[in-house]
């Protein structure tokens, strides 16, 4: 069994660390850039993930929402600056249900 150095990991940057260094501090305009970006990205991904166990393509999701196939690979990449009534009507096309829930 591999043995792990304690001196050497605590010589290693945090996660947030990199964020920080790479997209600038929590709270600053670059990192809420960067966190948008990756959240859409994560929307995305679990589209095209649904998409692909019901076996559909871009052209033919694209096709029921009346949209290029284009558009429906940017919102997949986390591309396109997508609309929350958009990214449902997708996400009925893909039988993909949300159920609202409020926290008080």
């Amino acid at each position: 069994m591999r043995h792990l150095n304690p001196e050497k990991l605590a010589k290693l940057p945090t996660f947030n660390q990199q964020l920080d260094e790479e997209y600038g501090k929590a709270g600053t305009p670059e990192r809420e850039e960067f966190h948008e970006q990756a959240i859409s990205w994560y929307y995305g991904q679990l589209l095209r993930n649904r998409r692909r166990e019901l076996k559909m393509t871009q052209r033919e999701v694209a096709e029921k929402l009346g949209r290029e196939q284009s558009y429906i690979a940017r919102v997949e990449n986390g591309k396109a600056d997508i609309q929350l009534s958009s990214f449902f009507r997708i996400a009925t096309v893909l039988g993909i249900q949300f159920i609202p829930t409020f926290i008080n």
